[in-house]
């Protein structure tokens, strides 16, 4: 049994040590925001935070989880839609069909937590998820718009 925290809640897990942390997050947590889409860690559909680090759940497994790991899914970025991030996809209406959207938010707040005014290079060099819908210009357009949000909201 491994002692994890999952968007601020401890939980006790257990599960095979080749499990993907993503079917331990949508079938024994219940979180079903975090998707998936290729299994080989390629698409980003799956993509987390693991103690502050954006990785690929679906290639992350129960066996490489330590007691006291801290994961946020996008359920627990904000629970109230209120990250820069999120506010920035809505206003700018990101989504086509929405299903990598989950993921493209974990990696953009990732990179803005590294990078709090990335380039159009940084973004595109960073920014490694796939969009079928290939809304990768309004995606970039949506992270230069919450490095704006976070900005207003530091100066409030």
């Amino acid at each position: 049994m491994t002692q994890i925290t999952v968007n601020e809640k401890k939980i006790n897990i257990t599960s095979e040590p080749d499990t993907p942390l993503l079917w331990l997050i949508r079938e024994q947590i219940g979180l079903t925001g975090t998707k998936f889409g290729c299994g080989v860690a390629q698409c980003g559909a799956c993509s987390i935070h693991i103690n502050g680090n954006l990785m690929r759940s679906c290639v992350y497994t129960f066996g490489m989880l330590k007691n006291g790991d801290k994961i946020t899914t996008i359920e627990g970025l904000s629970p109230t839609s209120s990250h820069p991030v999120q506010q920035a996809w809505a206003k700018i209406d990101v989504p086509q069909c929405g299903y990598c959207q989950s993921g493209q938010i974990m990696a953009a707040s990732s990179l803005l937590k590294r990078k709090p005014n990335p380039t159009d290079a940084d973004i595109d060099n960073e920014m490694t998820n796939i969009c079928r819908c290939g809304t990768y210009p309004r995606i970039r357009e949506a992270i230069h718009e919450a490095v704006k949000i976070a900005k207003n909201i530091s100066k409030a």
